[in-house]
């Protein structure tokens, strides 16, 4: 069995949305051993700081909150997309070459998990790429950016997949990962009443030597052997 940790590092120098000040993780340390008998401390974040997940009530009034998201969503197989030949964004003709099916998760993985460009210029999705992916019935969409769309004041793309109740996945790390089917495993922090959490995402490689694969349905679960 393969694990691979595709989640950003979370620290205050780390990269945040357009360079955001506001959005730069605070931790402090409440107690060490110098002054009491425990090591404590705390961080104070934007919820959509390092890798998130985004719930609609994020882009649409009403919609829904982190804790009715259901949890079979973020725990599946999924596709890693090769896209990192592209420069500007993901749009529908890009999107169309590959081999998505319905009830696929997808992962973009483009030039953001090479190049130092997650304050900046990031490649996006863009509502062309967001309408594809709705009509071909994914059910979630992750991304190597800090945010699924940069330039679209109505944010166009956001509102094309959570009103069909797809799964948003933001800030992924996904440079070593070779495009393919994986397992997915990006459950968030369950949090009452909020629009968005991070996760911890990981990907499994399916099937793999020496490795039994259970299927159940049309999802695929890994024993767990955490290698000493």
């Amino acid at each position: 069995m393969e694990v691979y940790d595709i989640s950003m590092k979370v620290y205050y120098d780390m990269p945040v949305y357009k360079g955001k000040e506001a959005k730069r993780p605070q931790i402090e340390v409440q107690s060490d051993f110098s002054t009491s008998g425990c090591y404590e401390s705390k961080i104070h974040m934007n919820l959509h700081t390092g890798t998130h997940l985004d719930s609609s009530l994020h882009m649409i009034e009403g919609g829904k909150t982190m804790e009715e998201l259901d949890l079979r969503k973020v725990v599946t197989k999924c596709q890693v997309l090769d896209l990192k030949d592209l420069d500007e964004k993901v749009t529908k003709k890009d999107l169309e070459k590959k081999k998505i099916q319905k009830g696929d998760f997808v992962l973009l993985k483009t030039k953001n998990s090479f190049e130092d460009i997650l304050e900046g210029d990031f490649i996006y999705l863009d509502k062309t790429g967001a309408s594809y992916l709705k009509e071909v019935g994914v059910i979630g969409v992750g991304i190597d950016a800090l945010g699924i769309e940069r330039a679209q004041p109505e944010h166009e793309t956001h509102k094309i997949l959570f009103h069909e109740d797809i799964v948003i996945l933001e800030g992924l790390r996904l440079a070593s990962i070779e495009e393919g089917e994986y397992l997915l495993v990006a459950p968030p922090i369950n949090i009452i009443g909020v629009e968005g959490s991070p996760t911890r995402a990981i990907l499994i490689r399916q099937g793999t030597r020496g490795q039994q694969t259970v299927g159940h349905g049309d999802r695929y679960f890994v024993p767990l052997k955490i290698p000493r």
